[in-house]
């Protein structure tokens, strides 16, 4: 064989290597941000799993704030419910969120259900698990990143564009301008 067509080889066999390489990339970029959607559905269901609890330990105290327990109610419902759209379900957690803040309001008229074990011990579960989930959105956030810059620069764009990979939406919580500013304490 002449040289020429070795060297015609050589340089079909690079592309080929450069192409599997960067769609397997790509495939992996996709899988995490798949992994990360999962760890933050895994942080959601234990935080609606846990807003029963405190709602009945809410109401055992507080029995005429109905409004706050259906508000919970129905945001929780809204977001157990779901969605495949991360900025539609943010929406929802948003909701679900000020509900939440509702019924901790709540809790401060009323010194007995501060002072209460389980209640104390439901509001360290859902601090802890509203932390979980702020790490699990950072890690979604991150490789969601990681998969769009890969689908926009060149030359992975070819290989994105050709195999149909698209680009993710992030998980952003989007905050009204009362919930940017500092809480204030008051005593």
């Amino acid at each position: 064989m002449s040289t020429p067509l070795w060297i015609m080889l050589g340089i079909i066999a690079i592309i080929v290597l450069w192409l599997i390489y960067t769609f397997n990339r790509l495939v992996t970029f996709r899988n995490r941000v798949k992994e990360a959607w999962s760890d933050i559905e895994v942080q959601l269901k234990r935080r609606y799993d846990l807003i029963p609890n405190l709602v009945e330990t809410v109401k055992g105290y507080a029995k005429h704030e109905s409004a706050a327990f259906e508000n919970v109610t129905k945001a929780r419902a809204a977001a157990i419910s779901g969605s495949t759209n991360p900025h539609e379900q943010a929406q929802k957690e948003n909701m679900l969120s000020g509900a939440l803040k509702s019924i901790f309001a709540v809790a401060e008229a009323y010194p007995d259900l501060k002072a209460n074990t389980n209640f104390l011990e439901l509001q360290r579960e859902l601090s802890d698990t509203e932390n979980k989930i702020q790490a699990s959105r950072r890690f979604f956030n991150s490789n969601v990143l990681a998969i769009n810059n890969a689908i926009e620069v060149f030359p992975s764009n070819l290989v994105a564009g050709t195999f149909g990979f698209k680009k993710e939406e992030f998980f952003d919580l989007d905050e009204t301008p009362a919930q940017r500013e500092p809480v204030q304490v008051k005593f």
